[in-house]
Order: structure tokens, then C-alpha cells, then sequence
């Protein structure tokens, strides 16, 4: 089986600051790093690291993103280059390990969705597409993918109420931070069991997350106890670690507490996708 990943592909330009930014306030790095980042490829590292077979849709605006992703694994045959400038996002960390991101779509927001359409032609009955809201057509890419019978794991983020409308009826995961739930559920005026997806997921940093499908008793499973460094791409680590393992089968019991346990493992170290937990460390993390 194989994971689709239609999603964001950014660089990520990371500046290391000794505390939190005041408004008005003039303040010098501790450091910085340009690195790959984007919640598509992001989550197309992580699932690829977790063990999952990858193909990226998406598009940049050179090669040096493209091939940066393609170094984790990651099938790019489907990564457009186009006339746009690679997505980036500025990224101010903070001491704690808290971030602030502001993002610039670029390329992202350039993609030709026949050719994303064709990057779909192998796809299989069962396999997986993630997506999510850093790029455009995602509706289009989400009601395409249904329809070739592949299931459609949609991170909301970042949220965007039409979007969401737009794209829930050709959803079977919904997957969540607490903040984007409440989001969606104001923005909505519906509980959980009243969207029109199978599944909602909702992320809740170092309180774990919890999985919630119509007719079977909610489930939650803990955070992995760790030192927080970055949290600069846990919810995508451990969306495309979910990914891969209901890719290779695992029950949603145990495919949570895999991306759980990948999402810990990540908060653990500085970067994005560089910092994307293997197979191996997974396991040795939940053994």
C-alpha cells in the first residue's frame, strides 16, 4: 500500500530567540536555519521515516526543496515546479519550545490540479492521501482521491472554516488540535458526531489525543513523557506517523499510540522534517 501526500512543501527559515517577542520589540537570534518544512512535506517525512511508502503531490519553486525531500525517501515524481517561489515560513522559536509561524504559500498555492490529478493514476483501492490546508484544490484533490477509493486523511490546519466545509464531505479522518476543534465547532455549531466524517482526531500535546469514531466508545491515548525542545511540526509528526500505520495495518488503538509515541520523539529534538522519528526509534520508544 502507499501513502499520497497532497501537500504544503516549504522552506523553513528558523530563528532561535532568548524569549518571547513583545510587540513593538527589536530582538537578535541566538541562531537560525533554513530547513524543509511545510505541513505536507512534514507529514510526507514522517510517514516515509514510520516505515510507509511515500508519493508527494505538490508543487516548489526550484529543485533544492524538491531534492531535499526526495533525501528523506519520499517519492517526488508528482512535485511540480512552477513559475512561484517555494512556499517558506518564518518560524520564531522560543525558549520553552514554543513557536510562532507566519507563512508565506507561494508555490503552494500554484499547483495545476490536472496534473495533481494524474499524480493520483496509481493509486490503489485503500491507500491513504493525507492533505491539508497549505495548499490550493484541496477539496478537488480530497472529492478526486474518494472517489478512486482511497481514504482521505485531513489535517485542518491551518484551520479555515470554508475550507473545512468544503472539504469534510470527502473526508474519512479528521485530525485536529484542541484549539482547531473548538474552531470548528464554533465555527460550525455541531459536536463531533454530528460531521459528516467517520473519524475525528484531536491532538492535545503533552495530554495525548484522543480518537473519536461513530458507533465505537471514544478512545485517548498519552503523550510520550520527554523534555520539550521544538514543537515546530509534532501535530504533522504525528499525523504522518498515524498515516503510516494504518497503512501497514495496525488497529487504531495501536496505530495512535505509534504516532503518539513519534510525536514525543520529535517534540525531544530541534528542526522539522530532519527531526522526523525513524521506524526503528518508534518501536524502541514503545518497547
Amino acid at each position: 500500500m502507499t501513502v499520497y501526500c497532497y501537500g504544503s512543501i516549504n522552506l523553513d527559515h528558523v530563528y532561535d530567540l532568548p524569549h518571547r517577542l513583545a510587540p513593538g520589540e527589536t530582538l537578535a537570534a541566538r541562531g537560525y536555519r533554513v530547513e524543509l518544512g511545510g505541513k505536507g512535506a512534514n507529514q510526507s517525512v514522517a510517514a516515509a521515516r514510520a516505515g510507509a511508502t511515500v508519493r508527494h503531490i505538490g508543487a516548489v519553486g526550484g529543485g533544492g526543496a524538491k531534492d531535499a525531500l526526495a533525501s528523506f525517501g519520499v517519492d517526488v515524481s508528482g512535485v511540480q515546479v512552477v513559475a512561484e517561489a517555494t512556499g517558506h515560513a518564518i518560524i520564531l522559536l522560543e525558549p520553552e519550545g514554543e513557536n510562532s509561524i507566519v507563512i508565506h504559500p507561494g508555490a503552494n498555492r500554484a499547483i495545476d490540479l490536472d496534473q495533481a490529478r494524474a499524480a493520483l493514476s496509481g493509486a490503489e483501492i485503500g491507500d491513504i492521501l493525507l492533505i491539508q490546508n497549505e495548499t490550493a484544490h484541496g477539496a478537488e484533490i480530497a472529492e478526486y482521491a474518494m472517489g478512486l477509493g482511497m481514504e482521505v486523511v485531513y489535517s485542518a490546519a491551518p484551520f479555515d472554516a470554508e475550507a473545512v466545509q468544503a472539504v469534510l464531505t470527502f473526508t474519512n479522518i479528521l485530525v485536529l488540535n484542541a484549539i482547531e476543534a473548538a474552531q470548528l465547532q464554533e465555527a460550525l455549531g455541531a459536536s463531533f458526531a454530528d460531521l459528516p466524517v467517520e473519524t475525528v482526531i484531536v491532538t492535545k500535546g503533552a495530554e495525548g489525543a484522543s480518537w473519536h469514531a461513530h458507533g465505537t466508545p471514544d478512545m485517548h491515548v498519552p503523550a510520550m513523557a520527554g523534555q520539550v525542545v521544538d514543537t515546530t511540526g509534532a501535530g504533522d509528526c504525528f499525523t504522518g506517523a498515524l498515516a503510516a500505520a494504518l497503512d501497514g495495518a495496525m488497529s487504531p488503538q495501536d496505530a495512535m499510540r505509534f504516532a503518539a509515541a513519534a510525536a514525543g520523539l520529535k517534540v525531544g529534538r530541534a528542526g522539522t522534517a530532519a527531526a522526523m522519528p525513524t521506524r526503528a526509534q518508534i518501536d524502541a520508544a514503545l518497547a
